[in-house]
């Protein structure tokens, strides 16, 4: 082996280890560095050169040209990474869930001085102290005037829960904005490490990390697939369907409906569409959306994953009230199903159930006092099927009859007594929107008939949001009267009133079996969004533990060690340092040559 060669093997021996230090020092610069994944140094051998070639020998005589630097990668494990993603879009999704909860909890005034608990409680006492002295006027306006406080405090929770609903769909946006930038930054980043790669010389690891910092965001958001293509690009795909695959960033849309503002996020490319009259796109986008949240939540099924998923679910499609839980009287079927996953909905529709079985089970009390009757086909004298014979070719005529649909009326001339300043029925509690009872003329008698709930028009529902109290009996309680025509206080009126609130006649929910009255109803409701909400704080403080588990044993792999990095300084300086003395030796060999062959 000649002097140069041996002097070659040092010089690589300094610019290996030169670079391995440099390696070393990006890694201990980058120890607190957010997403940065530790470089591991791989070196290599040099070709060797041939000598001599002797069949006899047992190899060749050959001399090695030193050592290179072969590459610098990445110390990352697959399938830490893919179940670190996973968790963490778990781990999202309940901590969204446990935060709705939280903040329905505050709501509904649970911790700010049980406001609502207490209007419910008042009115309850009101109606105890007036049928001690039903015909007093000072009990009669105390009944009007809690009344009206408790529907005043149900609809501010009421509008505090539906401001909630849009502060969840402004969420929905900026998620949705967050994904398409994210994508958008993948492409870019994409573009970035397939140039510097192209050459298959270098690289580019530092832009790897940031785009593993990105994959690790959008599964924070959203169920994601991945795959990296030969090219080096990384492919990804949401909740099954491309969003970043071939150059291209398939951005996800965001429709609001026309009566709620509530965002839907679609994808553009899978819906269908037509030009309006400003010349804006208007999509259609009942195959196209982006979830399916029709599906069973379930860790097994792999269907919790994601924070912009939860936000949906939470939110709801639409401001629930009482008809999501009731069974339509048209139909038979209740709508719970499609509510009972979201948890604002659902309490909103529990709430409003509330609010509604109150206000009709007192005005149902008034009703009959005024001698409101129900008929029924089949169910009465000859006169009364005519009655409703001709209630019913109205309706028919109108579109508006349904199989076993009854009505509620009194004759005007038998109204005497609980009637209001129109001549109808006298109401606590009336529709803003519309009236609740409407005179109708039949075989020559006038008669007040009560306008049923249609539950495809809101505007005629008793709502929180749609019913107030009666002005009439706010300015003049005393049309209450309570006093009947022998002069005799209304005693069966009053029995029924305190029954309103004391009859178990009520559940939460089709999913519940457990009966409460009115009294009894708001606690249980609280409790439940209580219980509801410690399950999933349980759930999402374990998922936080899974969650660190994880991310621990990937820091393991993937994070700086500064030890290591230390004990590596100090090796690859040592080989630093012998390459260097290697060299010494053989300059200080080749000048004692040279001064030799001089003298």
């Amino acid at each position: 082996m000649s002097l140069w060669s041996s002097l070659s093997v040092g010089v690589t021996g300094l610019q290996t280890g030169s670079n391995a230090l440099n390696t070393v020092a990006h890694n201990l610069t980058n120890v607190d560095t957010d997403g940065y994944t530790r470089q591991q140094v791989e070196q290599a051998d040099r070709i060797y050169t041939t000598l001599s070639k002797t069949a006899s020998k047992i190899s060749y005589q050959q001399v090695g040209l030193g050592v290179y630097y072969s590459n610098v990668k990445q110390v990352r494990d697959y399938f830490l990474d893919k179940t670190y993603r996973q968790e963490v879009g778990r781990e999202d999704f309940y901590s969204v869930s446990s935060g709705t909860l939280n903040e329905v909890e505050d709501l509904l005034g649970e911790l700010q001085g049980t406001q609502f608990q207490k209007s419910l409680s008042d009115l309850w006492t009101s109606v105890q102290e007036l049928t001690k002295d039903p015909c007093n006027s000072v009990t009669m306006g105390a009944f009007v005037s809690e009344a009206n406080e408790f529907l005043f405090r149900a609809q501010g929770v009421y509008d505090g829960l539906s401001s909630f609903q849009d502060n969840l769909n402004y969420q929905v946006k900026q998620k949705v904005n967050q994904i398409n930038e994210l994508g958008k930054s993948l492409l870019k980043l994409n573009d970035e490490i397939r140039n510097v790669e192209l050459g298959g010389v270098e690289h580019a690891n530092d832009l790897r990390d940031e785009r593993n910092l990105i994959l690790d965001k959008l599964a924070e958001l959203a169920d994601i697939s991945y795959k990296e293509d030969y090219f080096g690009n990384v492919e990804v795909q949401i909740e099954g369907e491309d969003f970043v695959k071939g150059g291209v960033c398939y951005e996800i849309g965001l429709k609001a409906d026309n009566l709620t503002g509530f965002y839907t996020p679609f994808w553009p490319q899978n819906a269908e569409w037509h030009l309006d009259d400003m010349g804006n796109r208007d999509y259609d986008i009942e195959n196209a959306q982006v979830f399916d949240l029709s599906r069973q939540i379930s860790s097994e099924l792999n269907t919790d994953i994601g924070g912009l998923k939860s936000i949906l679910l939470a939110r709801g499609d639409h401001r629930a009230d009482y008809t999501d839980i009731e069974t339509n009287p048209e139909t038979g079927e209740s709508n719970y199903d499609n509510i009972s996953q979201s948890v604002l909905m659902n309490i909103q529709a529990e709430f409003d159930q509330l609010v509604h079985n109150t206000m009709r089970a007192i005005n149902s009390v008034l009703e009959d006092a005024a001698g409101v009757k129900e008929i029924a086909d089949g169910s009465g004298d000859a006169q009364t099927q005519a009655l409703y014979d001709a209630l019913k070719a109205g309706d028919e005529a109108n579109g508006d009859y349904y199989d076993g649909k009854t009505y509620k009326l009194v004759k005007a001339s038998d109204l005497t007594y609980m009637k209001d300043n129109d001549g109808s029925p006298l109401l606590l509690f009336k529709k803003q929107t519309t009236d609740s009872y409407e005179k109708v003329t039949i075989g020559g008698d006038d008669y007040w008939v009560y306008k049923n709930e249609d539950y495809d028009v809101n505007e005629s529902l008793y709502t929180t949001a749609n019913t107030c109290v009666n002005q009439n009996l706010l300015q003049t309680p005393t049309l209450l009267g309570f006093r009947l025509a022998d002069g005799s206080e209304d005693k069966v009126t009053m029995d029924k009133l305190k029954q309103v609130f004391t009859d178990e006649i009520y559940t939460l929910n089709p999913n519940v079996l457990k009966r409460v009255s009115l009294n009894d109803y708001y606690g249980d409701l609280v409790s439940q969004v209580a219980n509801s909400g410690y399950v999933y704080k349980t759930i999402h403080e374990n998922q936080q533990n899974t969650v660190e588990a994880t991310r621990t044993a990937r820091d393991q792999v993937t994070a700086v060690s500064s030890d290591e990095e230390l004990s590596n300084m100090i090796k690859f300086q040592s080989a630093y340092n012998a390459s260097s003395r290697f060299i010494n030796v053989v300059n200080e060999m080749l000048e004692h040559l040279l001064n030799s062959l001089a003298g």
